[in-house]
């Protein structure tokens, strides 16, 4: 039976955090799953093994106890060994980060969802970064400098030798800068 398969609802305090849990939480992120529920409600349960200990969603429920919450649904993963539950852990958050974003794409979804009025604060990508989304200059001048850079490292044998090659370089209108290994 796949975990998913059946979903209950378990209270709070009968869940055990797994204590070796190597991902973090900060408050603001925390606040931003709390925001999540809030808005959207339960869209993923906790995943639990069969005596209540955590496998995934410990922010989810960080965020349920901030929103003061007493129920939380949960989905249990029933004959898991201890490796695999340990390493789902690890999986389930590490799998995530792995996925990229089709810029273009995401620029018009936000765009769009801007103009219907749409609080973007929940989206969880902060000011700074929507704002950089959208500064399509910056995009240019940083494609340009990484298209225009080629880099050439000389060798020398000692101080002398490099500024005579850094002088001379420098000089004939090349971009230069001195740099030790």
């Amino acid at each position: 039976m796949n975990p998913a398969d059946k979903i209950e609802r378990r209270a709070i305090e009968r869940l055990i955090p797994y204590a070796r849990n190597s991902r973090t939480h900060s408050d603001a992120q925390v606040a931003q799953i709390a925001a999540s529920i809030k808005e959207w409600g339960w869209t993923m349960p906790i995943l639990i093994d069969e005596g209540g200990g955590i496998i995934a969603g410990h922010g989810r429920v960080m965020a349920a106890r901030s929103l003061e919450h007493t129920e939380v649904p949960v989905v249990v993963a029933s004959g898991w060994s201890d490796a695999k539950k340990r390493a789902y852990v690890i999986a389930d958050n590490k799998l995530a980060l792995n996925a990229g974003w089709d810029q273009e794409l995401l620029k018009i979804e936000i765009a769009d969802l801007e103009s219907m009025g749409a609080d973007l604060s929940l989206l969880g990508f902060d000011s700074n970064e929507l704002a950089s989304l959208f500064d399509e200059k910056e995009e240019e001048l940083k494609e340009e400098t990484y298209a225009e850079v080629f880099n050439v490292i000389v060798e020398c044998v000692d101080e002398q030798e490099q500024e005579k090659v850094f002088n001379k370089l420098d000089t004939e209108g090349y971009k230069c800068r001195v740099q030790s290994l």
